[in-house]
């Protein structure tokens, strides 16, 4: 009996080992097993650790394993259903066509195939699976905690780059390899943005080809938000690399260009922005029990869902805010009208005229 199996990284690189020696590659398939074997198996532990022992360091102690009954391997003591057996080393066959996580099917390529040499099982032995198809799937959620940990950890300990918030892997179609999004904290450094950016496309030779820095008030998992940053924080000409001679890695193979590439793309403010033109949270807030207390719909706010200060807010431009809430619009009228002037151009920003005694503070800052 055999069957076609697919080997990912580290277990192509046992393959080649057992093919230099001439010889065919042991192996345990393991249907059902307890959930933190389950877990440790779709991360990406670096390839010098035994994923059976970074379970046990999971669970705080060691893993219940025995040995398999026809190859030199151990298995999860608790499996349901063990397949063991060996795979070919000189010869591979065709691998039928399936759907994959990057929303494509895979097409039918070349691939190792198992000869089955024992099954053993449980009585009464239950098969389980992890479904992992177009995500966002079961396999991709329970990956994505330990991939975005992972980034963190590049960044935070390896790097030494400061003012890392949160590193968030898009998931839906893209499978948590493409689009990459940072989120940093309020006057993190242009330079550690870069640097975080260009650690993030390197970590792994195909992760990241769409990276993005964005504010903590950027709501990473949120395609709109991002874009809004990405329209209004970011000048393509400034706040744009290319970073080429990328691995094309998990997705459809290009039959034109084997190379791919990654674009960086710095989103984060740069300058001091007018506010975010909604209600204060006070107000909203309001407004949503109100609406819970009327038994309307739930309601799942997403940010930008109140308004909120981004550097350019000042007191006189909450007194006419107040006079506002206040209904006093005529307040507001009869100040600007006693502002009236001939001698500046429409559309000029009263915070760019350094006579204007409600600016002349923050310009003077500004100078300094």
């Amino acid at each position: 009996m055999n069957t076609s199996i697919e080997l990912r990284t580290g277990g192509y690189m046992h393959w080649e080992k057992w093919r230099a020696l001439g010889k065919p590659m042991p192996c345990a398939v393991v249907l059902g097993c307890p959930p933190s074997v389950s877990f440790t198996a779709v991360q990406k532990v670096p390839e010098i650790y035994d994923e059976l022992h970074v379970t046990g360091g999971l669970i705080g102690m060691p893993l219940n394993v025995v040995k398999a009954k026809t190859v030199d391997l151990v298995v999860p003591a608790e499996a349901e259903i063990v397949i063991e057996g060996f795979v070919s080393t000189k010869y591979l066959e065709p691998e039928a066509p399936f759907g994959e996580s990057h929303g494509h099917v895979n097409l039918q390529e070349y691939n190792g195939y198992l000869e089955v040499t024992a099954i053993t099982r449980r009585k009464k032995a239950v098969m389980t699976s992890w479904m992992s198809q177009v995500t966002p799937s079961e396999s991709s959620c329970i990956k994505r905690p330990a991939y975005e940990a992972a980034q963190m950890l590049h960044l935070r300990d390896h790097l030494g780059i400061k003012g890392v918030h949160k590193v968030v892997t898009h998931e839906a179609l893209t499978s948590l390899h493409k689009l990459i999004v940072i989120q940093f904290e309020k006057g993190t450094p242009q330079t550690e943005i870069w640097r975080a950016l260009y650690g993030v496309a390197s970590f792994r030779r195909a992760e990241g080809k769409w990276v993005v820095a964005v504010d903590k008030d950027i709501d990473a998992d949120n395609g709109d938000a991002i874009f809004w940053a990405m329209s209004y924080r970011c000048k393509p000409h400034r706040d744009v690399q290319m970073l080429l001679h990328k691995d094309e890695g998990h997705g459809p193979r290009s039959m034109i260009d084997h190379e791919d590439s990654a674009v960086l793309i710095n989103a984060v403010l740069k300058e001091p922005f007018p506010p975010i033109s909604l209600p204060k949270q006070e107000y909203m807030e309001n407004a949503r029990k109100i609406w819970e207390e009327m038994g309307l719909p739930r309601l799942k706010p997403e940010m930008p869902w109140y308004g909120y200060d981004l550097g350019v807010w000042n007191d006189h431009l909450e007194r006419q805010a107040q006079l506002a809430v206040k209904s006093e619009y005529w307040k507001t009228g009869e100040w600007c009208a006693q502002r009236r002037r001939s001698d500046v151009k429409m559309n000029t920003e009263m915070r760019t005229l350094e006579d204007d005694p409600d600016y002349r503070g923050r310009a003077r800052a500004r100078k300094k």
